[in-house]
């Protein structure tokens, strides 16, 4: 767990350094803290975090400009938003922004702390009722043009394209492991040498690519 590094940003001074120190306590590297999205940004690519622990409502500029950003600086990382907002519209917009996850902050310390580590481990994880509305919008995003065109499409073998039928479902990477046999590391393997086949940044565009061409049946 000290591998997963994490950058926590929030403009509650009190909240985000006791994210923070629960963070650093159960064994998580927190390579950076802010208050503010422009700031994140600008640090993200020299903090190289894993994981972006995000508020949805800054002073400067808004989470999903944040998400854009971030992504923008450091393709890789994933970003788990914490909100004290529920709202299924906020939800939307930050899944289509390319966050791979979204937590209330009335979650449970301990289900903080595992969401922040199946998120670095590539999973989407949603606080419980928003999982079926956020598949939703990932078919509806499967009606708009993808930014991965078909011709030349690299070629997925047979469990690569397994482990995506089932990403494409929904299962947890758990779930996938447990169904098809496999060794919890063995599914993010597949998953990641996917993402790298296709040139896609996460679960979200993951997941839509697969929708596109009908693998969520």
């Amino acid at each position: 767990m000290s591998e997963i590094r994490v950058m926590v940003v929030d403009d509650h001074p009190m909240w985000r350094e006791g994210v923070a120190r629960d963070l650093t306590e159960a064994g998580y590297a927190v390579v950076a803290t802010t208050g503010e999205g422009r700031q994140a940004v600008r640090i993200c690519a020299a903090a190289r975090p894993d994981v972006v622990v995000l508020d949805l409502q800054l002073p400067d500029i808004s989470g999903v400009e944040v998400i854009h950003g971030l992504l923008a600086e450091l393709p890789e990382v994933r970003v788990l938003m914490l909100s004290a907002s529920g709202e299924q519209q906020s939800v939307l917009d930050v899944v289509k922004a390319g966050a791979t996850g979204y937590l209330v902050k009335s979650a449970a310390p301990q289900e903080f702390l595992d969401a922040v580590r199946r998120t670095a481990a590539g999973e989407t994880v949603f606080t419980p009722g928003l999982a079926g509305l956020v598949l939703g919008e990932y078919r509806r995003l499967a009606t708009e043009p993808t930014p991965v065109g078909d011709d030349g499409a690299p070629r997925l073998t047979e469990r690569e394209t397994e482990v995506l039928r089932l990403v494409a479902k929904g299962l947890s990477y758990k779930q996938i492991a447990e169904r098809l046999g496999l060794s919890h590391r063995t599914v993010q393997n597949h998953v990641q040498n996917t993402l790298g086949k296709l040139q896609l940044h996460n679960r979200v565009e993951l997941t839509r690519y697969a929708i596109e061409r009908g693998l969520d049946g």
